[in-house]
């Protein structure tokens, strides 16, 4: 069974700072892309950022400038740092990625709460 573990998740003001996290475990034969989304109320799940396993990042325009996505292969984690935070950015924020156990397919974390509020 392959399981992913978001953290980080909070309540932090405008400007301020977070950094998420999301680790991977289980059977993991290989780790592939791996995404971060977001989610609001009534809206659907939306691509933040992703990277590859050479490290190719892609942005949302929305986070370009302002949010870095990085990798430690060794620890099968995925990070999101999130700089400059705005009110827009609260959401439930999911980790997502494509992995090979038994065989491979995208997994999902249970998501971490980010508001962005004064």
């Amino acid at each position: 069974q392959v399981q992913l573990v978001e953290s980080g998740g909070g309540l932090v003001q405008p400007g301020g700072s977070l950094r998420l996290s999301c680790a991977a475990s289980g059977s993991i034969r290989s780790i592939y892309d791996m995404r971060w989304y977001r989610q609001t109320p009534g809206k659907q799940r939306e691509l933040v950022a992703s990277i590859s396993s050479v490290a190719s990042t892609y942005y949302a325009d929305s986070a370009k400038g302002r949010f870095t996505i990085s990798r430690d292969n060794a620890k099968n984690t995925v990070y999101l740092q999130m700089n400059r935070l705005k009110p827009e950015n609260t959401a439930v924020y999911y980790c997502n990625a494509d992995i090979f156990a038994i065989g491979i397919r995208g997994y999902w974390g249970q998501g971490t709460q980010v508001t962005v509020s004064s």
